[in-house]
């Protein structure tokens, strides 16, 4: 039989409700942070998940303690505050951080995790809420080589292609690369459908001929539902996160002494949007101005 956990979650929002969805449905048991930031539990506490009140408490039964939280002053709150994770940490405990942070913080993490006893792999996610909920993530695992094939059963319950990038750190970095293509595209798209628009160009022909050539893809299909008919649904992704990603990204090629000229202006544009909250699809509104 495949081995049973007691995995402890901190961060059942969009993305972390479906990964504790897809665990407790295999089988692992799971305890969660109660937080106001989480999604409703209900369904998941209908499957016997536990909600506790602190980081601490979380970690002192788990045998694996999943992060899915915003960026790295959150995941250093979370471990290392006075109630925090490495206050409940069994020896041997294993920390996944699912969360997009930067590759720097992540290695003073993991030295922090492994000097209390336990064990640290980052796991960063693509994808988005749904396919969270359907358990089809992509992930980006930056570990041991040891400890990911130990873990890859367990990842494998939320998880549909799980790419090992190497040592720890490796997954955050590609994580902030990935983000950065992305969401570099979307600008580009984004201003696209403005010229195009202005120009008198109807969006179903605009559509057809990037779809046809060098601007199909994913986030072309990601946008075309708020293209056709004003739908951002199928890319919740906030404004506030893409400008958070985008600093990391810019903040990591910095450090690397890389080319960040593109990176900058493609930062800018997201720093300017006036309200942080909307979903990126709205770049097109918001910059049609």
């Amino acid at each position: 039989m495949p081995q049973t956990y007691h995995v402890g979650l901190i961060g059942v929002g969009l993305m972390g409700h479906g990964i504790a969805w897809n665990l407790l449905s295999a089988g692992h048991r799971l305890a969660f942070l109660q937080h106001p930031g989480n999604q409703p539990v209900d369904d998941l506490v209908a499957l016997s998940a536990m909600p506790l009140e602190s980081s601490c408490d979380v970690a002192r039964d788990a045998d694996v303690v999943i992060l899915c939280v915003t960026g790295s002053p959150q995941v250093n709150a979370v471990l290392f505050d006075a109630t925090g994770v490495l206050e409940g940490l069994k020896p041997g405990t294993v920390v996944i951080d699912c969360s997009t942070a930067l590759p720097s913080s992540t290695s003073d993490v993991a030295r922090r995790v492994s000097e209390a006893g336990g064990r640290f792999m980052d796991a960063a996610m693509t994808r988005t809420p749904k396919e969270a909920a359907e358990g089809r993530l992509n992930l980006i695992v930056g570990a041991p080589e040891a400890l990911f094939t130990e873990m890859s059963p367990l990842l494998e319950c939320f998880a549909e292609t799980i790419c090992y990038a190497g040592d720890v750190g490796a997954g955050h970095t590609l994580k902030l690369l990935h983000n950065y293509v992305s969401l570099g595209f979307t600008a580009i798209l984004a201003e696209a459908v403005i010229a195009s628009r202005r120009a008198g160009i109807d969006d179903g022909s605009l559509l057809e001929v990037l779809g046809n050539g060098g601007g199909d893809g994913v986030i072309l299909e990601r946008l075309r539902p708020y293209i056709e008919r004003g739908d951002p649904s199928g890319f919740r992704f906030s404004v506030a996160n893409a400008n958070k990603d985008i600093g990391y990204y810019r903040a990591m090629v910095q450090k690397l002494g890389s080319a960040k000229g593109i990176s900058d202006a493609v930062g800018e544009l997201y720093a300017s949007i006036d309200d942080q909250r909307v979903s990126v699809p709205e770049l097109i509104r918001l910059l049609n101005v």
